[in-house]
This record gives C-alpha cells, sequence and structure tokens, in this order.
C-alpha cells in the first residue's frame, strides 16, 4: 500500500519522497529507526508511560479500551495505530484528538531532514515522527500499537514500558513472522522487557507457552487469563462491569488484557470507576460497527454492520457473534486482501451465512479477485463484485443483518462510501 494513501496536505509530498528511500515497504530491523531517533536526540526516552500492545488480532480493540479507561480517568492519551482505514491521520493520536496535518508535516520534515537521505521505511519514519510529536506534547498516558510482529517491529524502540500486553495470536503475515504459532508467538514476544509486566488473553497452547517462556527469561510477571485474571458477562475478577462499548464475545478478552495490564502498572488514577465507564465507552472504527450512513440507507430493511477480520482468528472471533444473531438471517459480503488465507478466514462463517457475496471495490487495495473468493468459499459465494451489486440483490422479504468483511482495506473503502469517518 502506498503509504500516501488518505494523507493530502502538506503531509503527502513527504511521504512520496519517502518511498524511494527503501526497495521494500516491510523490512523488519531496528537498526534503521534507532539511527534516526539518534539523530533526533532520542525522543523515545521522552515519553509518558508507555502501554505497548503486540498480537494478531484484537490489537485495536485493546488500545481502544485502554484508551477509553485513561480517558474516563480524565487523563491525557496518545495513541499510535497502523493501518488507517481512511485518513492518514488516524494513526497518531495526540492527547485525545487526531493529528493536524501540519504538525504532522512539521514532523515527518524533521525526520526527513534527520535521516538524510539514507534507507529507511515508510513505517519506520512514521513511527519515528510520531515518536517524535509524543514526547512533545505532554500526556499521562502512550498507547503503543505494534506494526508488525514485534521483536524487530520500530515500535519496539521503547527500553521500558509501564506495561505490555499480548492479544490473540493466530496465523497472520506468515512470511515475516514464521509458519507456526510457536514462530510467531516468538515474534510478538519480543516486546517483552525485563521485569516488565505482560498481560495476554486466551492463546493456543504453543503460543502461551512461548510468551511464558520469555516472560521468564527476562523476570517480566506475566499476567495470563485464566491464572491471572478472568472476565465474563459479569465482571473482571470480581468488579462488576457494564455491557462493553465494543460488541462480540471476543472482545471481552481485549478488554480484559487492557484492565489487567493497566492494573499491572496501577497509576494513582486507574479507579474501578474510571474502569467501568471506560470499557463502556470505548469504541474503535470497522470492528462489528454498526453503519447508519448512505450504504446503510440503501441495505434497508437490512442492519449493516462492518468487520475488518481477515484471517483464521478473526472468523472464529466473528463466528461467535454469528451464533448470537441467530434470530434473524446473515449476509455475508466479503472482500479480501491478495494473499491472505480466505480458506481459513471463511471455513467457521460458511454454515452460519444465508447468503454470501464476494466482492473486489475498485478503490480496495490490493483485493483479492472475486474468483479465488469464491473458490476459497467451495463455491457458496456468488460474484457480486461490488458492494453496491451485492447490497442491491439482497431479499428485502427477510430483513436481517449484512456484515461486510475480510480486509481493514475493503473497510476503508466501505466507510468513505458511507459517510462514516473515524474521528
Amino acid at each position: 500500500m502506498n503509504e500516501s494513501q488518505g494523507l493530502g496536505g502538506r503531509s503527502q509530498p513527504v511521504v512520496e519522497r519517502l518511498h524511494a528511500l527503501h526497495p521494500k515497504l516491510i523490512d523488519l530491523s531496528l537498526g534503521r529507526i534507532e539511527r534516526v531517533l539518534a539523530a533526533l536526540g532520542h525522543p523515545e526516552r521522552r515519553l509518558p508511560p508507555v502501554l505497548h500492545v503486540a498480537g494478531t488480532n484484537g490489537k485495536g480493540s485493546t488500545c481502544a479500551f485502554a484508551r477509553a479507561i485513561a480517558e474516563a480517568a480524565g487523563r491525557r492519551v496518545h495513541v499510535y495505530t497502523s493501518p488507517h482505514l481512511v485518513r492518514f491521520h488516524e494513526r497518531i493520536r495526540l492527547a485525545g484528538r487526531l493529528v493536524e496535518d501540519d504538525a504532522l508535516a512539521d514532523a515527518l520534515e524533521e525526520v526527513e531532514h534527520a535521516n538524510a537521505g539514507a534507507p529507511i521505511t515508510v513505517f519506520e519514519v512514521t513511527t519515528a515522527a510520531a515518536l517524535l510529536l509524543f514526547s512533545r506534547v505532554p500526556a499521562d498516558l502512550l498507547v503503543l500499537e505494534v506494526g508488525l510482529g514485534g521483536r524487530l517491529d520500530a515500535t519496539n524502540v521503547v527500553e521500558r514500558p509501564a506495561a505490555c500486553a499480548i492479544t490473540a495470536i493466530s496465523f497472520d503475515h506468515m512470511e515475516f513472522l514464521g509458519d507456526t504459532l510457536a514462530k510467531i508467538a516468538y515474534e510478538k514476544a519480543g516486546i517483552i522487557k525485563p521485569g516488565v509486566p505482560v498481560a495476554t488473553g486466551r492463546q493456543a497452547p504453543e503460543a502461551l507457552a512461548v510468551i511464558r517462556a520469555v516472560a521468564a527469561e527476562r523476570g517480566a510477571p506475566l499476567l495470563a487469563r485464566g491464572e491471572a485474571w478472568e472476565i465474563t458477562e459479569e465482571g473482571f475478577n470480581g468488579l462488576p462491569l457494564p455491557p462493553l462499548g465494543l460488541p462480540g464475545p471476543h472482545q471481552r478478552d481485549n478488554a480484559g488484557i487492557a484492565i489487567a495490564a493497566l492494573r499491572a502498572w496501577n497509576p494513582p488514577w486507574l479507579t474501578d470507576a474510571a474502569i467501568q465507564a471506560g470499557v463502556a465507552r470505548a469504541s474503535w472504527p470497522a470492528r462489528l460497527q454498526r453503519l447508519h450512513g448512505r450504504l446503510a440507507q440503501a441495505a434497508l430493511p437490512h442492519e449493516l454492520w462492518l468487520d475488518g477480520g481477515h484471517n483464521p482468528g478473526a472468523g472464529e472471533a466473528l463466528a461467535e457473534q454469528l451464533k448470537n444473531w441467530g434470530d434473524r438471517p446473515i449476509y455475508l459480503v466479503v472482500g479480501m486482501k491478495q494473499g491472505k488465507g480466505a480458506a481459513g478466514f471463511l471455513a467457521p462463517l460458511l454454515p452460519l451465512a444465508e447468503t454470501i457475496a464476494a466482492i473486489r471495490e475498485p478503490g480496495q487495495h490490493l483485493g483479492m479477485p472475486v474468483e479465488a473468493i469464491i473458490a476459497a468459499s467451495g463455491g457458496r459465494a456468488w460474484p457480486a463484485g461490488t458492494l453496491a451489486r451485492a447490497l442491491a440483490a439482497l431479499p428485502r422479504d427477510r430483513p436481517g443483518r449484512v456484515l461486510v468483511c475480510g480486509s481493514l482495506y475493503l473497510a476503508g473503502e466501505v466507510l468513505k462510501q458511507d459517510g462514516t469517518l473515524p474521528a
């Protein structure tokens, strides 16, 4: 994906220049960003307390719960996430507000000057610019999401976070992280720092074993679900909780990880009331998000929902929610990114859907061909081609729920068409 997509303003030409400095979009390494941060005077050493979040599924939601809890306590929170859905600026939130274009452009230009034309990836430049901004704007917490993996991710330059979190690990980005859950877990566990508590939720046994071993080796207290904490519909370790702001049974795991990590850090502002208010008001776009804009009107009398899940673990999580939606027909609309395991994502969803429409939106980055989605569905999907055609073909005499899913890049296109922009 061209990282200047969704930028505009003064920031766009800077990022477009930086694309020429490295032949690869992804090249996991810490050497380049450590060099440019040193040239900038080490902003990574002047940050607010950091919650560092890795994992395959649920990173963004865990970040959203942590942010909401801190803001419910009246705290100022920085957030760094990726990828963006519509606007590049969604990646950097300064003390509660999305970064302004002039501030972003100034930081990118400063990093560009410090880099002096040396090879560097755009994600590394963006991370350096974000850390520079975070070091200059006062805040009480920085929620820092890993971009890819953890051990060699550009965010892994923070020497001692307040706490770490590792969300559910699944098969994704195997060309960079390895072809087994144990190998992937080792890369994710690379964010664990000596003596720094790390919270994790439900994990496959082989993934949890790796996380446990790395935590023990580094003397990092491990707070694993079912051992140090538990969360149910009723509450977290005896603390009653209201319904979560993010729907889906899988979100309990993400909320629990955020609570466990924050409690392990234990800042003075973390109260039970803040936890309760925060988990109730947490929001995060394209995570089982109900839409109400232009596309939602076109889908009536059906409800229109959107989720960016795209790997086997996400498919299983969505399937649990679809089971809760058994009171009405479910119509799936699926568009995926090339190279993703469509069959593994679709397998748990197929038995729960009345119809499955395969699409590839014109603006969807590296969209998987419709024919490949149909093949991955075992021939069950039909070739809608576009979301508009899929919605037009819905039966109007059987109102149900339409779930558009399969890709965060598709989710961005859907949000633009719906007129629902992340804020």
